[in-house]
């Protein structure tokens, strides 16, 4: 009975031990990727003075409210803001539909070089996104849709990745319940929209996250298919605030904080349904 205690024991402190190490790394991790966006916090209340100290700190000797206020005086933010939600919220709306409906054909519907198909596009999810640029750009002037902000969304509105993700959620669904809503008279359609969707909800969001993320950071597909002022995104504003010579940079960071509000408070609202979501589309391969 000592033996078997003893071993008890010790494989309880080892479990503690590894427990309090594995915090502790996690810890020093999330500390260094957060120390970016602190910093940048810091930054955004500092006066142009306090921004180069030497040693440098946290903090100025004053908290440099005003720096959200020359936003406004810098650049038109409220217009940059429009035309980025604009672009998100419709390439969001259009990726989902598509991702959504091609998965469920994918993992459901039984048709002729299904399989084909699908490796198509995985394929296409290795293609470098750099690499689409070129011809993408070509297109779009033919269709004399440069310097227009249909050129940020119809080239996207379809993810190979987004499709990948969808089929793999859809394939953790049973399939027993869709066979039961045939049985019922239920139609391919209703059986998509009334058992599929409810339940991949998780799996939307997650897709939803990546979107929306991904489109409000862009910045290379502005920069190379936009050239007018009134069709900027955030993301080119806060290009065009640094100087050639000198930048505000408690104005630049403020402008950046801003732009990453809508972001971190979307991730808090639905993190618990990413985390559910980013479990369910790998419940079968």
């Amino acid at each position: 009975m000592i033996n078997i205690y003893k071993l008890q024991l010790k494989r309880k402190t080892r479990q503690k031990v590894f427990r309090t190490f594995s915090v502790l790394i996690l810890s020093l991790g999330a500390a260094a990727m957060l120390l970016p966006f602190a910093w940048m916090l810091s930054t955004s209340l500092k006066d142009i003075s306090d921004v180069f100290t030497f040693p440098p700190s946290f903090f100025g000797k004053t908290i440099a409210w005003d720096n959200y206020l020359k936003v406004s005086d810098r650049l038109s933010f409220p217009l940059l803001l429009g035309n980025t939600i604009i672009v998100t919220l419709l390439v969001l709306i259009g990726q989902i539909f598509t991702s959504t409906t091609a998965g469920f054909a994918f993992a459901y519907l039984k048709f002729r070089g299904r399989e084909i198909l699908f490796q198509i596009i995985l394929l296409a999810i290795m293609i470098p996104y750099h690499v689409l640029l070129v011809p993408t750009f070509v297109l779009l002037r033919d269709m004399h849709l440069l310097d227009n902000l249909l050129a940020l969304v119809l080239p996207v509105l379809v993810s190979p990745f987004g499709i990948f993700l969808m089929r793999q959620a859809f394939r953790g669904i049973p399939r027993s319940l869709a066979e039961a809503a045939k049985i019922d008279g239920c139609n391919p359609l209703g059986i998509y929209s009334k058992i599929f969707m409810p339940l991949v909800i998780p799996a939307i969001t997650t897709l939803g996250i990546f979107i929306f993320v991904g489109n409000w950071n862009d910045f290379l597909r502005p920069l190379i298919f936009l050239s007018s002022n009134k069709h900027m995104t955030l993301t080119l504003g806060i290009y065009a605030m640094q100087g050639t010579y000198s930048t505000d940079w408690g104005t630049l960071m403020a402008t950046v904080t801003l732009s990453l509000l809508p972001v971190i408070v979307m991730f808090l609202l639905v993190q618990d349904l990413f985390v559910k979501g980013v479990a369910l589309s790998g419940l079968k391969a």
